[in-house]
C-alpha cells in the first residue's frame, strides 16, 4: 500500500525513541509546573474570594505552586493515572504501535528515573509494579487534526482524589436542561471537599454512556478560558459556573465563593430516545503538559 500524501509534501516522520523521550520530560514536567492558565485562575479567585479562611487556604495553595518550581518538586505526592492524549496531523507518519510501546516506556523511565511515586496497581490484586503503568495504561487517547505535519502529545496526570468525583446518568429527554443542571450541581455537592477544591468541573452531555464520560474527562482537563464549541454548551457552562459558586463549598470545603475554577462542557450528538449527562472533576492542581512535534523541532509547553 502506499502512503497518500499531498504532492510535494515531504510527510513528518516523528521516531518512536522521541516519542519515548517526550512522554517522559512530559510527565516529569506536568508533575511539577502548573500550566499559566491555572496560576491565572488562583490569582483570580484570589482576587474576588470574600471569605477569610478560603483567602487564607488559597494563599498557601499559591505558595505551594511557587515551592514546588523553586525547589523543583513535585506539586501533588499524588502522580495520578497517566494520560496521553494524542493529535495526529495531516502528512505525519507514524507507527501506531510503536508509539503506544514509546509512550508505556518513556512513563516507566520517569517513574524509575526521576523517581516518582507509582500510583498505578492491578486492580485485583493491588499488586504495583512502580512503573505507573500496568494493563491498557497508560491511557492513550488518539485522535486526528487538520493541521499540516503536526504531532502534538498532551499528558495528564489525573489523580485519585479529583477521578473519584465522576458520575453518570442517562437522562430521557422529557427530563429536558433542568435535570442536567440538577445533576451537575448535586454531583459537586456530594463530592464536597473530596476533590480538592477549586476544581474544574468536566461536564459532558450527549453521545453513548463511555463516550460521556470521556468528554466530561476532556472538559475537566481543558485550559481554563477556552468555551465550547456550541453555544448552547459554552451558555451552560456559564449558568453552571455561577452555580457552582454559589453553593458555598469553598477552597477544600471549608467554605466559601471560589468552589471552582470554572464549569466546562462538551457535548455530542446523541440518540433521540436518550441524554446522557456525565461530571469528571479535575482537583486544583490541573496538571498537564504538553510536546509539539513539527518539521522545526519539538516545542515543548501546556
Amino acid at each position: 500500500m502506499t502512503l497518500m500524501t499531498k504532492p510535494g509534501v515531504e510527510p513528518l516522520r516523528v521516531e518512536p525513541d522521541a516519542i519515548e523521550e517526550a512522554a517522559k520530560l512530559l510527565y516529569i514536567r506536568a508533575c511539577k509546573i502548573l500550566p499559566d492558565d491555572i496560576k491565572a485562575g488562583f490569582a483570580r479567585l484570589d482576587a474576588s474570594e470574600t471569605d477569610g479562611t478560603a483567602r487564607t487556604i488559597l494563599a498557601t495553595m499559591i505558595e505551594n505552586i511557587g515551592v514546588a518550581e523553586r525547589m523543583d518538586n513535585l506539586l501533588c505526592q499524588d502522580t495520578g493515572i497517566p494520560i496521553f492524549n494524542v493529535l495526529v496531523g495531516r502528512h505525519v507518519q507514524v507507527d501506531g504501535w510503536a508509539l503506544k510501546e514509546a509512550i508505556a516506556r518513556g512513563t516507566a523511565r520517569a517513574t524509575r528515573e526521576h523517581p516518582l511515586r507509582s500510583s498505578v496497581v492491578h486492580p485485583i490484586t493491588r499488586k504495583n509494579e512502580h512503573t505507573s503503568c500496568g494493563e491498557r495504561v497508560p491511557v492513550i487517547n488518539i485522535d486526528f487534526t487538520d493541521a499540516e505535519r503536526e504531532l502534538r502529545i498532551e499528558m495528564i496526570p489525573k489523580g485519585s482524589g479529583s477521578e473519584n468525583g465522576s458520575f453518570l446518568q442517562m437522562l430521557i429527554p422529557a427530563d429536558g436542561v433542568a435535570a442536567v443542571k440538577r445533576f451537575v450541581v448535586d454531583r459537586v455537592i456530594q463530592a464536597g471537599g473530596k476533590v480538592c477544591p477549586p476544581t474544574i468541573v468536566g461536564v459532558g452531555i450527549g453521545g453513548t454512556s463511555d463516550l460521556c464520560m470521556h468528554l466530561a474527562k476532556v472538559a475537566a482537563t481543558r485550559a481554563l478560558g477556552s468555551r465550547c464549541t456550541d453555544a448552547e454548551g459554552a451558555k451552560l457552562e456559564a449558568e453552571l459556573s455561577e452555580a457552582v459558586n454559589s453553593l458555598g463549598i469553598g477552597p477544600q470545603g471549608l467554605g466559601g465563593d471560589s468552589t471552582a475554577f470554572a464549569v466546562h462542557v462538551e457535548t455530542a450528538a446523541t440518540h433521540i430516545t436518550m441524554n446522557p449527562v456525565a461530571v469528571n472533576i479535575q482537583c486544583h492542581s490541573a496538571r498537564r503538559a504538553s510536546a509539539t512535534f513539527t518539521p522545526d523541532g519539538v516545542a515543548i509547553g501546556f
